[in-house]
């Protein structure tokens, strides 16, 4: 209770804030308000290397993107456009992070933050990684219960609040403050933060026990509706949801798959919203949705890990504080590294480099050419590959003979090219390893027979988040045809070269995250005899030391049909 009375009072300061203020004599009959917001950062406070480092244009060309001392520059030169701006994010602003700041449980990152001067953010998935108490942590600032403060002696909290407006507790009292308001130009803006109703789904259950999740759109619409009561008028969201979009998508072009979760959620929430920032997909797009009054509205999202700055431009009348939707304008503004890098932030920056520097450099294995986790046509991909291979091996004790992960746990490439000059080296260090699996996820045995193998594989289609394809060892083959029915689509299952009896049983290794049915993937718990195994990421580094040069594997353990 402690902490929902503390919400609440920071809510009433808020409210009575707004309850206060006049808007100031003025000539002028409009103010110009500027919303800049960031999404999924996931502490890349270094420019991302690899194709995680670009920014794709609708041609095919690609910029070099990100790193949060370029942030830092490109919302200087934004801010200074416009004389009332605010920085905002929508979510995902820590876990699954790069180790120089994951080591410190993301604390650079919320200094980071801090430094930008955020606003407001939206809840993430990610920020429950570590679980709800590290999240208040984050919040309200206070040393790590077991690792202490290593950062700095003392570790203060972030500025802003952390949004939640559909996070309760299981007895339905609010977990996290479901709005703020900030005043720019005179007038109020009311801050709707919302995160993904179905991540339950994506994280641990142990992570947000004694929490439930609710519908986005409901829960926004019934905070917008108390700011308009307020006499609020100006309002926008920060969604932790997004849409996918279709190849040769450009950051400004508005090529999102259709049906998308943020396009239904868009169309559904209240017209007093004037925009809505989204994220958690990672993808880049700069859509106009009509709200349900037929009205147009931004619905935006600028990519990941610091690489876009998502821009909306809003006229408010001074007389009604209501946005002039017709006059609203929205970018999505690449931040380059070809200006002059934020001094403080770079200050900060080489500060995590240099304290994680001993363990982060620490060379781990060798690499023949790039383990890439963007998939073949099939869904395979060489990182995934050698992932599930090292997992399998890392769990042989345990008589496994197939290994199978999650896509989403496998964060980033590994690169032959890593130096920064983009000289060939092949040194794999355990920073890099970090990057490609930072969760620490727990190895698991189970016994599946062949006929719940074959459900695993079947659930890869047909889920609230989209296909998910299954990265798996080479002991397993198998195929699946696309334009099949969803749960008729795999055949012709075999592990090592026999064919599965649907009766037969198998010891399959899994982290903890699907052997609790994580990404829908039910089925899995279903396995019987669980024996524990190593973290994902110190079995992929020793696989890594004991086969030096590995070489990216060919993409024949999923065939695809039509």
């Amino acid at each position: 209770m402690r902490l929902f009375t503390r919400l609440a009072v920071t809510a009433a300061a808020a409210l009575a804030t707004v309850a206060v203020t006049s808007v100031p004599a003025s000539a002028a009959q409009t103010t110009d308000v500027r919303i800049i917001t960031l999404n999924d950062l996931h502490g890349n406070l270094e420019p991302p290397a690899g194709s995680a480092g670009k920014v794709f244009m609708s041609d095919g060309t690609s910029v070099d993107a990100g790193g949060a001392a370029y942030v830092a520059t490109h919302v200087k030169q934004l801010e200074s456009q416009v004389r009332n701006s605010m920085v905002l994010s929508a979510g995902d602003n820590v876990g699954a992070s790069p180790v120089i700041s994951a080591l410190f449980h993301d604390e650079p990152t919320i200094d980071f933050l801090n430094e930008l001067g955020v606003k407001a953010s939206a809840v993430g998935n990610h920020e429950f990684d570590e679980g709800y108490q590290e999240l208040l942590r984050m919040q309200f600032g206070g040393c790590n219960k077991t690792d202490g403060c290593q950062f700095h002696p003392t570790y203060q909290g972030a500025n802003f609040p952390i949004l939640g407006s559909n996070v309760y507790f299981t007895n339905g009292l609010p977990a996290l403050l479901p709005f703020s308001v900030q005043f720019s130009g005179g007038v109020p803006i009311g801050i709707i933060g919302a995160t993904l109703k179905d991540l339950p789904s994506v994280v641990t259950p142990d992570a947000i026990k004694g929490l439930k999740f609710g519908d986005e759109a409901q829960a926004i619409n019934r905070t917008a509706n108390l700011l308009d009561l307020l006499g609020i008028k100006a309002q926008v969201v920060l969604l932790h949801q997004g849409d996918e979009t279709l190849p040769g998508s450009g950051p400004n072009d508005c090529k999102v798959a259709p049906g998308g979760e943020a396009d239904v959620i868009a169309k559904n929430v209240s017209p007093k919203v004037d925009a809505i920032f989204t994220g958690h997909s990672h993808q880049q797009y700069n859509c106009v949705i009509n709200d349900p009054a037929g009205q147009p509205r931004p619905v935006i999202q600028g990519a990941s890990f610091g690489r876009l700055l998502s821009v909306v431009d809003l006229k408010i009348d001074l007389r009604t504080r209501d946005v002039i939707r017709s006059q609203t304008k929205a970018h999505n503004e690449i931040v380059t590294r070809d200006v002059t890098p934020d001094p403080a932030v770079t200050k900060l920056v080489d500060e995590a480099k240099t304290k994680s520097g001993p363990i982060a450099n620490k060379q781990v294995g060798t690499i023949t050419a790039d383990l890439t986790a963007a998939g073949a046509p099939s869904g395979e991909s060489t990182m995934g590959d050698v992932i599930a291979d090292a997992q399998l091996e890392g769990t042989k004790s345990n008589n496994a003979v197939v290994a199978i992960t999650n896509p989403g746990g496998i964060r980033a490439d590994l690169n032959y090219a890593s130096s920064p000059n983009g000289e060939g080296d092949g040194v794999v260090t355990y920073g890099e390893a970090f990057t490609v699996q930072p969760f620490a996820n727990i190895m698991q045995t189970i016994t599946l027979t062949g006929a719940n193998l074959k459900n695993v594989l079947e659930q890869q289609w047909g889920q609230p988040g989209g296909t998910k394809i299954l990265q798996i060892s080479s002991s397993l083959h198998y195929t699946y045809s696309a334009s099949a029915p969803i749960g008729s689509r795999v055949s012709n299952i075999t592990v090592n070269g026999t064919p599965v009896d649907p009766a037969a049983t198998f010891r399959v290794s899994v982290n903890n995250f699907l052997a609790a049915g994580g990404d829908g993937f039910t089925e899995f718990t279903k396995g019987t005899d669980l024996a524990g195994g190593p973290v994902d990421l110190d079995a992929l580094i020793a696989y890594l030391g004991a086969h030096p040069g590995v070489t990216p594997p060919p993409a024949d353990r999923i065939t695809m049909v039509p």
